[in-house]
């Protein structure tokens, strides 16, 4: 079994090598260039870039099967519905062989937590009971809680951070209590990049009874992950990180839970039958789906997902670790630079971040920007994470799979000009 328990973090047997400058060539903006340089685009783990086949499946449903979904019996709407429904199936199939009755389309990852919070969370959480969360969590998955809690008198409890950016876990059976209903947690690091052992954590809520919810923002896209290995209720996860469109999300849960709970929004679609004064709602997954959804992006999501496949996601991954391992190795060669996170390349995703201790962050950011490398420079909607480390920011560098040792080289060269033009 991995650190993570369900996820595989170290490099698979046997991967092939990507051809990168082929997988390039499917990636139109990387034709373009930054201030007069070639884009070096690092800045994965924020949004990924999008393949040519899914910017035109974006653009053949505008221009042949526009229409809206599920009740008109129309040409057109039969074939917008079935490019819809065929994307829950895709999902379905990508994540190890799913139930697509329970793949939710939200709006991104953030709006699938709040989706748990407002129709699990509102009815099964009261006066002290326990949340536990981690320190290490996005704000996506801490806010939702912490309104919650404010609102239901529950009690926020965090698994604390290690000095290795790692979770300590030696006292995991404290936190973990007979109130606790809920334990819900980041699979891997978007500040980090640390692979969390959710395998672990879930062990341990499932002694109390307690509820799992796993925010995948940051796995989905880089690991293979297999949900049917993985000890979970709730999964939540974004079509913008792994080559989608944005404006798409994902809520995974097994249908019998979610037709257990009440929904999220009211509207059209999530209705069986409405009266004056009472209604009754729709099967699942559309009970959770009112209204007009993104119809066209969801649908144009199935390429990106059939792009990732087609590659491999052990394929992905031992990519990722090999640009990870060599971006280290030439960071640390700058020794005013601090890396933050696991030392051991195979706990910790395609992402980098680091400080130096001369330069703040959005000043890096900017001057390599005007060498065309794209990184992100900010607390990564992760303040506690920041606070931890004594630091406002980082600089993040996240790869994936267009990325090569040269735009490492590129970045490190970058990061020792920028040192020069502020004198040091």
């Amino acid at each position: 079994m991995s650190a993570a328990g369900t996820i595989t973090s170290g490099p698979p047997a046997q991967a092939r090598k990507l051809d990168v400058a082929r997988i390039r060539g499917d990636f139109p903006i990387l034709k373009r260039q930054v201030h007069g340089k070639r884009l070096v685009y690092l800045d994965n783990a924020a949004t990924t870039q999008k393949p040519e086949c899914m910017i035109e499946a974006l653009g053949s449903f505008y221009r042949t099967s526009n229409a809206n979904i599920h009740r008109g019996i129309h040409k057109l709407a039969e074939e917008a519905t079935g490019l819809y429904e065929a994307t829950r199936k895709v999902v379905a199939r990508f994540l190890g062989g799913a139930d697509p009755h329970g793949v939710i389309f939200t709006r991104n990852c953030t709006e699938a937590i709040n989706l748990v919070a407002y129709a699990w969370g509102r009815h099964n959480i009261k006066p002290g009971d326990e949340v536990l969360l981690t320190e290490m969590e996005h704000h996506s998955n801490l806010v939702p809680w912490i309104i919650l809690a404010r609102e239901k008198g529950a009690v926020l409890k965090h698994i604390p951070l290690q000095e290795n950016g790692t979770l300590r876990l030696d006292d995991l059976d404290k936190l973990v209590t007979p109130r606790t209903k809920l334990v819900s947690c980041m699979m891997v690091s978007n500040a980090l990049g640390t692979i969390n052992p959710v395998g672990e954590i879930a062990a341990m809520a499932r002694r109390v009874g307690a509820k799992v919810l796993l925010d995948g923002a940051q796995a989905l896209p880089h690991l293979p992950v297999d949900v049917k290995k993985l000890d979970f209720d709730f999964l939540a996860f974004s079509a913008h990180k792994m080559l989608g469109p944005t404006g798409v999300g994902v809520l995974h849960a097994r249908p019998e839970l979610l037709r257990s709970m009440e929904p999220f929004l009211g509207g059209g679609e999530m209705i069986r039958e409405v009266r004056h004064d009472s209604a009754t709602w729709n099967e699942v997954p559309h009970k959770f789906e009112a209204g007009t959804p993104n119809i066209a992006d969801v649908a144009a999501f199935s390429s990106s997902i059939e792009y990732l496949e087609a590659i491999g996601m052990p394929q992905v991954r031992e990519h990722e670790l090999s640009l990870c391992r060599y971006a280290m190795a030439e960071l640390r060669k700058i020794p005013s630079i601090r890396i933050l996170g696991p030392e051991d390349p195979n706990l910790r995703s395609g992402v980098v971040s680091f400080v130096d201790q001369d330069l703040h962050p959005h000043d890096l950011s900017q001057i390599l920007d005007q060498h065309g490398v794209a990184i992100r420079a900010g607390h990564h909607c992760a303040q506690l994470v920041m606070r931890f480390f004594k630091t406002v920011a980082t600089a993040r560098a996240s790869f994936y799979i267009y990325n090569d040792r040269d735009d490492i080289d590129v970045l490190v060269e970058s990061l020792r000009l920028a040192r020069k033009y502020f004198g040091f």
